[in-house]
């Protein structure tokens, strides 16, 4: 009796045409394992739902999620927490610099204005 290769947790499955069919074992993956690739390639959650009422439209949400680390996220283009004031101190400053600064033109336009 022949036995499956199982190295890597990976056994062969079937044929199909020239291409081999694998599965992973079906042994436990632990919670941290899934989080792992999940916070790894990240998981997008989209849905839309609408509440009507003799074909009124009430209310509409429209969810999109999605879940991924921050490396992940920043691959994908995804920073807004870098600009975010209430996340970055970097962004804080800036807006303190840009309070600061928008302070100054207004008193010199009213310098300039009483002159």
């Amino acid at each position: 009796m022949n036995q499956p290769n199982t190295s890597n947790n990976v056994s062969q499955i079937g044929n199909v045409g020239n291409a081999a069919l694998n599965r992973r074992s079906s042994g436990p993956e632990s919670l941290a394992d899934l989080l792992e690739r999940v916070l790894d390639k990240g998981i997008v959650i989209v849905g839309d739902i609408g509440v009507s009422v003799l074909d009124i439209e009430l209310l509409s949400l429209k969810i999109r999620l999605l879940i991924a680390s921050a490396d992940t996220a920043r691959e994908m283009g995804i920073d807004w927490w870098a600009g975010d004031p209430f996340y970055s101190s970097d962004a804080r400053q800036i807006e303190d610099d840009t309070r600061a600064l928008r302070d100054r033109v207004d008193e010199l336009e009213q310098r300039l204005g009483s002159s």
